[in-house]
């Protein structure tokens, strides 16, 4: 429903710090992350502002941490002399994004009769009638017929 879009701007104000058991890059990720309103599918556009801590740890440490019971998936580990941002940012941006986007917070959504958008026609409606009175509104129009004969 909302993500930024690939290939848009990201900035990163990060800080990588040598530690013990690696490096530790601490930060913020600014984003503008686009997508469609749940209600009337209309473009949503979210300023996306997150902060990011995050340890790479070294090889040799990496298995220790799995050792010691921290799920694999969990530890984030040097690739060489370098760290692979990609996934850490995903993590961080994902949970901080509106689970249901909305255009404005009372957007009215579409008309469940026709789909048409009810922001734009605040009178918008159909006249419906109950299907059990449909019989007796076939009644009503002969009685007229009748009366005007």
């Amino acid at each position: 429903m909302i993500g930024i879009p690939t290939g848009a701007d990201v900035e990163l104000d990060l800080r990588l710090e040598a530690v013990m058991e690696g490096v530790l890059v601490t930060g913020s990720v600014r984003g503008r992350a686009i997508g469609e309103c749940v209600r009337c599918l209309g473009e949503v556009v979210e300023d996306v502002d997150v902060s990011l801590t995050e340890l790479y740890v070294y090889p040799e440490r990496a298995a220790v941490a799995v050792e010691d019971g921290d799920d694999e998936e969990d530890v984030r580990e040097l690739e060489g002399d370098l760290v692979d941002l990609e996934p850490a940012l995903r993590d961080t941006v994902v949970p901080a994004l509106p689970f249901q986007p909305l255009c404005r917070p009372d957007c009215p959504g579409l008309c469940s009769e026709c789909g048409a958008r009810l922001a734009d026609d605040l009178d918008h409606s159909h006249e419906t009638l109950d299907p059990r009175w449909a019989a007796l509104g076939g009644l009503v129009g002969s009685n007229d017929e009748t009366k005007e004969s």
